[in-house]
């Protein structure tokens, strides 16, 4: 049975002595990378020190959309002096992406439960808290605030559980040792957490065009190895049509995953001429993080993404044959 981590000391260490923070997350931010952020710059705040939550953005997702005002682009001279940065949802500062150059040099801790990080050296001068079982950087950031000895806000337990409900697919993904995922779920609820409002915000308020575009993604989906694998493809020319604001990614990789027999499920997206987004997800055997790192990504075992030089001409049969190791007969 799963059995969360303790708090590093280091990382305890580190916030006590600091009076000012840099709360950075990774780029194209998600639920949990949002939630976490904002209420550990909440529990700083109140226990008297300077936090600024930062990211490069872009904030794509729907259910993210409404608190990119509450974060900084980037850390200035003013904003780096005498701060620590606090890197969360992911392995360092070389994934917060336009970020990254206003925050080096600065002394820096990281909480994650990534699987592809490899940042597992805890020091006092750079604390690292990873946990790869755990289900949410948001579960981790609520053990981090107990270890703080800090009761939650209403406000701070609905978004620690939001971030929760965004990594475990609203508990979707939860399998046999998620007893300490329903456990956190149950005491951030009682905190204040309404997971009616956390359901509505994470699958609620879609526009009509992301209908639209989930129909011509779904309607380019092609099997690959027998259906283990199914591929599909966003055009440059739907993105710039339709916006960030059009896509559905949760909802798309939900219908796909319902296909009987698909083990590993790949979108591109053309985000730019010479560049595309690529997201992985995977029923259960499938390391789609592993498969991520060969283009420059990461993530988890079932749930990965990457950036990547390139159209989708080209990415498609490098995927092809990435996935051929593991799904041929």
């Amino acid at each position: 049975m799963y059995k969360p981590l303790p708090v590093p000391m280091e990382l305890l260490t580190f916030i006590r002595e600091g009076n000012k923070f840099l709360i950075a997350g990774h780029h194209e931010p998600d639920g949990d990378c949002v939630g976490s952020q904002l209420a550990l710059t909440s529990a700083l705040r109140r226990l008297g020190k300077e936090a600024i939550p930062c990211s490069a953005g872009p904030f794509k997702r729907s259910e993210v959309m409404p608190y990119e005002g509450s974060f900084i682009t980037k850390a200035g001279i003013k904003e780096r002096e005498g701060a620590r940065v606090l890197v969360l949802d992911c392995s360092g500062l070389n994934r917060t992406g336009d970020l990254q150059s206003s925050l080096e040099g600065l002394p820096t801790a990281i909480v994650d439960h990534h699987a592809t990080n490899e940042n597992t050296q805890s020091t006092v001068e750079n604390p690292v808290f990873l946990d790869i079982a755990a289900p949410a950087t948001c579960f981790m950031i609520h053990a981090l605030l107990e270890a703080l000895e800090l009761a939650l806000t209403p406000e701070e337990a609905e978004l620690l559980f939001f971030g929760l409900c965004t990594d475990t697919g609203f508990f979707r993904h939860t399998a046999l040792n998620g007893a300490a995922t329903f456990t956190t779920a149950a005491r951030l609820i009682a905190a204040g957490a309404n997971p009616k409002k956390a359901y509505q915000a994470i699958n609620g308020g879609k526009s009509l065009n992301s209908r639209i575009l989930l129909g011509r993604v779904l309607s380019r989906a092609a099997a690959y190895f027998e259906g283990k694998l199914i591929l599909s493809e966003e055009t440059y020319e739907e993105t710039q049509h339709f916006g960030l604001e059009g896509r559905d990614s949760d909802n798309l990789y939900q219908l796909l995953q319902s296909v009987a027999g698909v083990e590993a499920i790949v979108i591109i997206r053309q985000e730019t001429p010479k560049n595309c987004t690529i997201g992985f997800r995977s029923r259960d055997r499938i390391n789609v993080a592993e498969i991520a790192l060969q283009f420059g990504g990461g993530g988890h075992k079932n749930a990965a993404g990457s950036n990547t030089p390139g159209v989708i001409e080209e990415i498609r049969p490098q995927i092809i044959q990435a996935f051929e190791k593991v799904l041929s007969p």
